[in-house]
């Protein structure tokens, strides 16, 4: 099959939301972990490359989506979507814009949208400010992240310092009078050379509309529901059509086990609601340091393995921040990574074949220690969190790879029973 949209992720959980939200269309979804190193002949008419490129250095970040751009063109693709987190996760010196303008120049287009906007997930931009519910991005938890703090709500003051191009603004106003309306808008930015547009969206009805003025651009960015509203467009003008039939999926049996390396609010609601009916382990990263996960090591093999279990170095922003002044935000980050990758492939080879994991720099350690490569899309456990499925060293393994805030204070729990009845 030839693949019409071609999808670049800048992490794994969000190319995991990204894939959840295009498969609504019920249209074929492939998941690939890293640049695809093989022909792409088995391409699915819908393609998600996930890479790890959200906190690299810029000119790393442009490479690696450079390289997924050019395996995408093979596959046939025609349309390609940039996927970042629906919290616009970056610093002044962050790769969104950089490797925006790659694409743009890759694919020959004179303008591009941003829309990270996910009103189901309760994030919604608003005259060019990104709302968290009912706060904005700077006064939301996000403002603590241990990598990208978000410390401006406006999107266009964010993304100003990262391009070389004008950014504007295709405010609400405009959104709501309609496709026409908003395609105008859109003209007259680009007739004003601003290649970068920010896009107000403040519900489902809005991204549909922005879906149809951005269909025929050869680039749209974003968050994952406004390529889901794509695919349904691209339906809509019989650019693609439905397969015939349901696949089956193939479940796998085995024990289960939460790795958790967010330390997003949510998360730490849902480390301490699932930490109280389960066996758990908290990881310090100055005792990582110190020791290694050799301790960690020997505690996962004393637990049962079908047993409920999590392992996490979830934790408050002080002690967070406390960690990060006395080891580097950078090593404190890969001592954490790093064993949550080598507990993954210890609890492998002790009979799990359930994971569930929080954290997108933690769920990339994790998938490329496991060694996986391509997934296949399961269901929904939340909105933009689908378990996942691969077949490794011969067995098949489930994952659910979480995004830090998203997903109810029961996520956990409720992924487990949700596989148990799949």
């Amino acid at each position: 099959m030839v693949t019409l949209l071609g999808c670049i992720a800048d992490d794994f959980t969000g190319a995991t939301d990204l894939a959840a939200l295009l498969a609504r269309s019920g249209l074929p979804v492939s998941l690939r972990i890293g640049v695809p190193q093989d022909d792409p002949d088995d391409a699915a008419a819908l393609e998600v490359i996930a890479l790890k490129i959200r906190t690299v250095p810029a000119a790393d970040a442009v490479q690696q989506a450079r390289d997924a751009a050019h395996w995408l063109k093979r596959a046939g693709a025609t349309r390609f979507f940039w996927k970042y987190c629906s919290t616009f996760d970056s610093t002044a010196a962050g790769n969104i814009g950089p490797v925006a303008e790659m694409l743009m120049h890759e694919v020959g287009a004179d303008q591009t949208i941003y829309c990270p906007a996910f009103p189901e997930n309760g994030r919604s931009v608003f005259m060019g400010h990104l709302f968290v519910g009912e706060q904005l991005l700077a006064e939301s938890p996000m403002k603590d992240h241990p990598l990208t703090p978000m410390r401006d709500s406006s999107l266009v003051r964010l993304l100003e310092p990262q391009v070389r191009g004008k950014v504007g603004l295709a405010k609400r106003h405009a959104v709501a009078q309609g496709q026409a309306a908003l395609s105008e808008r859109l003209q007259e930015l680009v007739t004003g050379e601003v290649s970068h547009v920010i896009v107000d969206a403040v519900s489902e009805t809005d991204l549909n509309i922005i879906a149809e003025a951005a269909a025929d651009m050869p680039l749209v960015t974003g968050g994952s529901v406004i390529a889901g509203q794509l695919a349904q467009v691209y339906l809509q003008r019989g650019l693609i059509a439905k397969p015939e039939g349901r696949v089956s999926l193939n479940v796998p049996a085995g024990g289960q086990l939460v790795l958790s390396g967010s330390c997003s609010a949510m998360t730490r609601r849902q480390v301490t609601s699932y930490s109280a009916t389960s066996a758990s382990l908290k990881l310090d990263p100055l005792r990582l340091a110190d020791e290694g996960e050799v301790a960690a090591g020997e505690w996962l093999e004393r637990q049962p393995s079908e047993g409920a279990k999590v392992i996490y170095a979830t934790a408050e922003p002080d002690e967070v921040r406390s960690a990060q002044q006395k080891l580097g935000t950078e090593r404190a980050g890969q001592l954490v990574e790093q064993a949550m990758a080598h507990l993954a492939r210890r609890a492998f080879d002790l009979g799990v074949r359930r994971f569930v994991v929080a954290g997108g720099e933690t769920a990339g350690a994790i998938t490329q220690a496991l060694g996986i490569t391509r997934l296949e899309i399961g269901p929904e456990i939340a909105p933009g969190v689908p378990w996942v499925f691969a077949d490794m060293e011969g067995e098949r393994v489930a994952l659910a790879l979480k995004s830090g805030n998203f997903g109810s204070e029961t996520f956990f729990d409720d992924a487990f029973k949700l596989l148990e009845a799949a």
